[in-house]
Order: structure tokens, then sequence, then C-alpha cells
């Protein structure tokens, strides 16, 4: 399957190309950090902080295939892991809460459950 042709990069003044993102690698850097400091919630931070890290690494390295996908049968390497109960609604981060999706998946379950983009608004 070919791949999408790359775009330039988002950030201003900047003329790499950005493979898969919106910005290139260097400025999607800069743009997480602005995101995580000005417009992500606080007690997200606090929720998502080094330790969820290792055990998001060590749980994606367990299940290296969105588990989403494998149920239609497809191979799809998972990119993220999502908490089957949110953390803010009482979830925790055993192995059980837990699934390893591609982007693709995580963000139609997101999308689906309203727990990002408003529904509960």
């Amino acid at each position: 399957m070919p791949y999408k042709p790359k775009r330039p990069c988002a950030y201003p003044g900047c003329g790499r190309l950005a493979v898969r993102e919106q910005y290139c690698a260097e400025h999607q850097k800069v743009m997480d950090k602005r995101y995580n400091q000005y417009e992500r919630d606080p007690a997200s931070n606090k929720r998502y902080g080094r330790s969820w890290k290792r055990i998001r690494d060590r749980y994606i390295k367990a299940h290296p295939l969105c588990e989403e996908c494998q149920k239609q049968g497809k191979l799809t390497p998972a990119e993220e892991v999502h908490h089957i109960l949110p953390l803010s609604k009482g979830g925790n981060s055993n192995a059980e809460n837990l699934m390893a999706l591609c982007k693709a998946c995580h963000s139609r379950i997101t999308a689906e459950s309203g727990d990002r983009w408003g529904k509960g608004y």
C-alpha cells in the first residue's frame, strides 16, 4: 500500500517535510511540550507521568499488536495503550484495565466514549 505524501511542517517558518504528523520531528516535540504545559488538564499531567510511561512501555512490549484489529483478523502494530475504565472514572493502570491499540482504534474508542471531545458538555 502506498504511503501518504509528505507535507510541509505546520510550524511557522519551518519548511521541513512531516512524514506522519502535522509537524516535523523537531517541532512535534515543541508542540507536545506546549500542549502538556498550557492546554492539558493539570490533573492529567499528574496521572500520566514517568511511572505511566514505564507501564505503557512494558505493556506495549508484551502486546505489540492492536487488540481491536486482531479481533477483526488484521495485524496492526500497537502505538498507544488505552485504559478500558478511564482513570478519571476510577480506573487503574493494572494490566486487566489496559488495551494495546493503534492510533486509529484509540481515537475511535475515545471519541465514541466521549472522554476527550466533549460529549459530556
